[in-house]
């Protein structure tokens, strides 16, 4: 069943929300939507009272390693941290805290494609393919198709999110996550199209973010992809100083889920 998944992205430190297509090297191109006086352990705990699993710890940059140790310690064992996580890493994240690991630019050196660093991956995580989130963050190139773009969602890959790619990689982790980078903090609405591909690609959980504003769009998302689908909102969100949707709203409409799971399951 879709669900509400939050996110905590880390920024020089801080926890921001990112126009994700101007996030590059130079600082005064980036473009924020919001930068929080609180620490992101404040976020970790909020999402330990509200029992809200899955979120996403993303680091974007150099300089957030102590701030996402902050998070973690706050709920251990709960939060998936990503960026910049390579073989030589992963367990280290695991053992501060990380429920799983993210990971997307070190498996594209050079933007292309490495199966034998995937593998060097999860041999780092004694093969337990439940502790890792494989990023197929993407940009549209076309109509509709969508590349996997890394660097700070600044450089295309050769790897063409599809069918095909996912099934290659199911094996090897145990959910996606994937950002439409066109529209990540933008709050103008979802991909459609992405999220009903994804819907029908993928056969472990995936969650998806670009776009989010409010309730509707976590209702668009249930629809479009018939409940296989989790959808993550930023931007939009009251903690991040976004006016289309109350964090309380989210963990009422999961709960809802929630509950209309279990009366399912008793007919």
């Amino acid at each position: 069943m879709t669900r509400f998944r939050p996110c905590l992205d880390l920024h020089a430190g801080q926890v921001k929300q990112i126009v994700g297509g101007t996030l590059d090297s130079s600082t005064s191109e980036l473009k924020t939507n919001f930068v929080s006086p609180h620490p992101p352990a404040y976020f970790a705990q909020l999402y330990k009272d509200n029992d809200l699993q899955g979120a996403h710890v993303i680091m974007l940059g150099p300089g957030n390693t102590e701030a996402a140790k902050e998070s973690l310690a706050a709920w251990p064992g709960n939060l998936q941290v990503g960026g910049g996580i390579t073989d030589k890493n992963a367990a280290e994240w695991i053992d501060a805290g990380a429920s799983k690991v993210i990971i997307t630019s070190f498996l594209f050196p050079d933007a292309k494609f490495s199966q034998e660093r995937l593998d060097n991956v999860l041999a780092a995580l004694g093969g337990d393919k439940s502790k890792l989130v494989i990023d197929l963050s993407c940009r549209r190139k076309g109509e509709d198709s969508w590349f996997v773009a890394m660097n700070k969602w600044q450089t295309l890959t050769d790897m063409e999110v599809s069918q095909e790619s996912i099934k290659a990689l199911e094996p090897y982790c145990s959910e996606f996550l994937i950002h439409a980078a066109d529209n990540e903090g933008l709050q103008r609405g979802i991909d459609e199209s992405l999220v009903r591909k994804l819907a029908e690609w993928c056969s472990i959980p995936v969650t998806y973010a670009g776009g989010g504003r409010n309730l509707e769009d976590l209702e668009l998302v249930k629809k479009l992809s018939g409940g296989k689908v989790d959808l993550t909102i930023g931007s939009a969100l009251d903690c991040f100083g976004g006016k289309g949707v109350t964090l309380a709203e989210c963990v009422e409409w999961n709960r809802r889920q929630a509950s209309e799971e279990q009366e399912q399951g008793r007919r």
